[in-house]
């Protein structure tokens, strides 16, 4: 209802490069293939699913509880090392309300932001310096990652998608289908609430 499975390209490094050298490149220098190694062994060690589409860029597969998955992307470039984590698409409604949320939490997360592109979707987005990039700190970004696109999926959901909620339960409802995956919305649509007694 609220996910796809886009993802945003990192940011651009100083020296305007997005990321990994194209293929047929020279070699990257030793600081980057360090941190290519580490970022490797982070995302094996955290038993992630994980793919390298190009060098020095890794796309892995969070799973979640609220959220089914994150997917997140990692690219270690000549300086940094970025990452970028699609949370949920434009809000349908209560814009305002949900980026001023995005904002007012974002003063409480530290290694990774609460982003918009252009279209208005929500993404987490997180820069390191190469010399920073250890196992410990990759694992400590995509924790950071779980947390605040997973644990906070409900409560942008219901910001900004209340009504495609509720629609979504009355269809199912009306159909005999199961809505078993909206119980942390029953507040919403109205499943809280006891049946009315025919007395």
């Amino acid at each position: 209802m609220a996910e796809h499975g886009q993802t945003a390209g990192a940011g651009q490094d100083e020296q305007g490069q997005d990321g990994a050298e194209p293929q047929g490149a020279a070699q990257p220098h030793p600081a980057e293939q360090a941190a290519r190694d580490t970022v490797e062994r982070a995302l094996e060690e955290a038993g992630l699913e994980w793919e390298n589409p190009q060098p020095g860029t890794y796309v892995a597969k969070i799973p979640g509880t609220r959220k089914l998955s994150t997917t997140c992307s990692l690219i270690v470039g000549r300086h940094t090392l970025s990452l970028n984590a699609f949370v949920v698409r434009h809000p349908d409604e209560n814009e305002e309300a949900v980026y001023r949320w995005l904002l007012e939490r974002n003063l409480r997360l530290f290694g990774v932001a609460y982003a918009i592109d252009r279209l208005g979707d929500v993404y987490l987005t997180g820069r390191i310096p190469l010399a920073a990039v250890t196992a410990d700190e990759v694992d400590r970004l995509l924790g950071a990652v779980l947390e605040n696109a997973d644990g906070s999926f409900n409560t942008l959901l219901e910001l900004g998608f209340a009504a495609s909620i509720r629609k979504e339960y009355a269809w199912r409802v009306s159909r005999g289908e199961s809505t078993r995956n909206l119980d942390a919305f029953t507040h919403l649509t109205g499943a809280d609430k006891p049946a009315a007694s025919n007395d």
